[in-house]
């Protein structure tokens, strides 16, 4: 049962939604039925990003001084 957002083409308003299987989405402010689904990505923290050496003074990947 996966949430989506979503945007409404006929007010702008954008909202989320349970949806369950097939279920017919309407905008939650004008009732409008012409409604688009947001692409949405997620969060994750703890991850750190594969080409980043964190390190803050260079640019190397392998910066002995970083340690």
């Amino acid at each position: 049962m996966p949430i989506f957002e979503y945007i409404c083409k006929k007010c702008g308003q954008e909202f989320e939604k349970l949806v369950f299987g097939n279920q017919k989405v309407t905008c939650t402010k004008c009732n409008s039925s012409d409604v688009q689904k947001k692409f949405s990505v997620f969060g994750v923290s703890g991850v750190e990003n594969p080409t980043s050496s964190g390190c803050s003074s260079c640019s190397s990947g392998s910066c002995s001084s970083c340690k």
